[in-house]
């Protein structure tokens, strides 16, 4: 992964030389494109999965009441997200100075194509290959999450995971909040309806510090790079109780952005004896996807103060999603 992404910034110094004229708004958002295009099923996936495990029944605890529940999501890869066409994604094929074919996604599964540079120079064109897939199938996201009831029928959820050092990775740290809320309070007719319905919100966000080395001995010390995704997600829930067994249906839609950014200090690159600005690495990249619709189904098993539960969501990127927590009231 980090190799991945050191590659990445590679791209565009190496752009950033073969091309000696001034760059254009264009050629930066083209190449902004192509990075989001390899990068953002990854940023994408992780929201998903960030967007699942924060409820298991349509009904809020009651005041005072509590749990403490540990899910694990399982973020499903489907075909459609593991490539994509670098000329479909540049502004015009045909003006653009990048062009080329089919190459993965970083979450693919076959080498990188051709990334072809259309720079005028007599010497010919210059050309580097994307980098590769690094074939996934599945990604499962544990998240370890309390809850508490308040007046109204309402609940706050909290998600919080400190600042914790990965080895000689980085450091990562999550952290989120939800609520929930019932509606059927607020109906006098058909809060008789032996059913509970509410609606929720949640966001979470993960930040995390990634150590880079230069893959390609450019005279680049190791430097640290922040890859940052908030999941934000909104949903209308139903569920019925029967016994010790809760059948919920939940519709809604979800967001997420990932940004990735290297701070201040690498300034400038080695190539050669030549000193190429990296200004667009230290200005950094920002993906959002908004509004994808999802909807899921589950069931919640309650034994005393044990609540197992399982769910399926449907949306771009599925998760399957299975969670243990105890609950009381």
């Amino acid at each position: 992964m980090k190799k991945v992404i050191s590659i990445i910034i590679l791209i565009f110094i190496f752009c950033t030389k073969s091309y000696s004229q001034t760059i254009t708004g264009q050629e930066v958002n083209d190449f902004k494109a192509i990075v989001e295009a390899y990068i953002s099923p990854l940023g994408n996936s992780l929201g998903s999965g960030l967007n699942n495990g924060w409820y298991n029944t349509a009904k809020p605890h009651k005041l005072g009441g509590f749990d403490i529940t540990l899910t694990t999501n399982f973020v499903l890869i489907n075909q459609d997200v593991k490539t994509f066409v670098i000329d479909e994604v540049v502004s015009d094929a045909n003006s653009s100075i990048f062009s080329g074919g089919e190459t993965p996604t970083i979450l693919g599964n076959n080498d990188g194509a051709t990334l072809n540079f259309s720079t005028g120079d007599q010497n010919g064109d210059p050309a580097i290959t994307m980098p590769s897939g690094l074939k996934i199938r599945a990604i499962p996201l544990p998240v370890l999450q309390a809850g508490i009831g308040l007046i109204k029928n309402t609940e706050l959820t909290f998600r919080y995971i400190p600042e914790l050092k990965i080895g000689n990775a980085g450091k990562v740290g999550l952290m989120g909040f939800g609520i929930k809320h019932d509606v059927l309070q607020w109906l006098p007719i058909v809060n008789k309806v032996p059913i509970d319905i509410s609606i929720q919100g949640g966001y979470t966000k993960v930040g995390s510090i990634i150590t880079l080395e230069d893959p390609n001995d450019g005279g680049l010390d190791p430097f640290d790079a922040n890859l940052d995704i908030s999941a934000t997600t909104f949903n209308l829930l139903l569920s019925k109780k029967l016994l010790m067994f809760t059948p919920y249906i939940g519709i809604g839609y979800s967001s997420t952005k990932t940004s990735f950014k290297v701070p201040g200090s690498t300034s400038k690159y080695i190539i050669g004896d030549q000193y190429v600005p990296t200004g667009l690495i230290n200005e950094g990249f920002e993906f959002e996807s908004n509004n994808k619709i999802r909807a899921n189904i589950g069931f919640r098993f309650n034994i005393t103060i044990i609540a197992l539960q399982a769910n399926y969501t449907f949306s771009e990127y599925p998760v399957a999603t299975i969670g243990v927590g105890l609950s009381v009231r």
